[in-house]
């Protein structure tokens, strides 16, 4: 198929394409592709990298931390003073507002979500005995914090972004004037799925919120934070600090995890807060479990010893990843571009390439996709209640193919794409 704007075809060209994609399509159909890129999973290269983190910790070393208590045995509810302290480092946190908890961060927030709704939080009404809750989600977004919301009969408001983060002018009509208002999520880092850097004054905006409601809490999940692709990453400001000149340190519960740095099912989460949220959150997360694994803190903390090293070790998966997503982006652009239909990121970190199809599409690729071999993640997912009021989104996951199935699995993406989109100009 020529490759030309397809607005500028004639009726019988775009018949005559049709059926060349079409036959296109077929012949991958043939193959009996199984690939799946539904979610942002790491590659088996870079679990290998991970494997020595197993002798960190080998028979007969000291299990005793730095703090003199033992790690193999209950207590240390908010973890281990040196994970404390190395996640604090990450976050730019002081370590007495870290909470080390098990292998998800998301356990943490569904857990920051449970105590808000059954018993309250900053002294304010359980959720569960108010008439509404409301929450605001920037979108495109992450398909998971949609469900936990869900999940707690929670109200979501779609909140639209740019290359600056949400449109605060929204946030802050709807934060500053309606109590019913109780939280938004924000990936500020390479966020899931567009990979977009929360601008500094994006970030000073948050701080400055001064919000209706008294238990009102940022959902801060900076899960991409060291998750770079290229070599000199900006430096945006941290809320951490935008929030202590603005005075508003209670405002936020930031969340990350080694998931995607070391081992996605064995890692460590951590949720950073003003202490006093983190007492009380602390208070219910106690009654709920004595302790978390701290033998896993102490292999983490002695594997990489501190959060340069952390650093360095996401170099590697740098190198492995960035290949990745530049293959998919030079099929974009090779394969898309000159047809002018659809529109995507260019990431800089992060797991993913936010892809808009045309509209009313979105949908017809992804089921193309998947049945000839190569599942996506489901169209919508990117909004809550999975509801893409332009059918368009599409989130691309590169990092678990191998190079050689993101190879075939793009080259049918694009085939999809220019298919669903002649279908509908036919």
């Amino acid at each position: 198929m020529e490759k030309k704007p397809l607005n500028q075809l004639t009726p019988d060209e775009i018949r005559a394409a049709l059926q060349e994609t079409k036959a296109a399509y077929d012949a991958f159909q043939a193959k009996k592709l199984s690939l799946n890129m539904a979610r942002g999973k790491p590659g088996p290269e870079q679990l290998d990298i991970t494997m020595p983190l197993l002798d960190a910790l080998p028979s007969g070393a000291s299990a005793v931390s730095e703090s003199g208590d033992d790690c193999r045995n209950y207590g240390l509810l908010p973890g281990i003073t040196e994970a404390r302290k190395l996640f604090a480092d990450v976050l730019g946190a002081d370590p007495d507002e870290v909470f080390v908890g098990g292998n998800s961060s998301l356990e943490l927030m569904f857990a920051c979500l449970q105590i808000a709704y059954v018993k309250g939080i900053a002294g304010c009404t359980p959720w569960s005995k108010l008439d509404e809750v409301k929450f605001l989600c920037p979108v495109p977004g992450y398909d998971r914090h949609f469900a936990l919301t869900e999940y707690f009969g929670v109200k979501m408001i779609p909140v639209p972004t740019d290359d600056n983060g949400p449109d605060m002018a929204m946030v802050k009509q709807y934060v500053e004037s309606d109590a019913s208002v109780k939280g938004i999520w924000c990936v500020p880092i390479y966020a899931n799925p567009s990979g977009i850097v929360y601008s500094d004054d994006t970030v000073r905006a948050f701080a400055a919120l001064k919000p209706a409601a008294k238990d009102f809490r940022i959902f801060w999940d900076n899960a991409y934070c060291i998750h770079h692709l290229v070599e000199n990453p900006k430096k945006p400001l941290t809320i951490n600090q935008a929030c202590a000149e603005a005075g508003s340190e209670g405002l936020f519960y930031q969340f990350v995890s080694t998931s995607k740095v070391t081992f996605p099912g064995a890692g460590v989460a951590a949720m950073n807060t003003a202490k006093a949220n983190l007492d009380e959150l602390s208070g219910h997360l106690g009654i709920q479990t004595i302790g978390f694994d701290k033998m896993n803190m102490l292999r983490h903390v002695r594997f990489f010893g501190n959060a340069d090293n952390m650093r360095a070790h996401m170099e590697k998966h740098r190198v492995i990843l960035a290949p990745k997503f530049a293959a998919v982006l030079d099929m974009l652009d090779a394969e898309i571009a000159p047809l002018g239909i659809a529109k995507w990121t260019k990431p800089q970190g992060g797991y993913f390439v936010s892809f808009n199809a045309p509209n009313g599409t979105a949908k017809r690729i992804v089921q193309l996709c998947k049945e000839a071999g190569v599942t996506l993640t489901g169209a919508g997912a990117t909004y809550p209640y999975k509801n893409d009021p332009d059918d368009s989104n599409i989130r691309i996951a590169p990092t678990y193919p191998s190079p050689a199935e993101l190879k075939q699995a793009m080259e049918l993406f694009c085939i999809c794409v220019k298919l669903a989109a002649l279908e509908k100009l036919a």
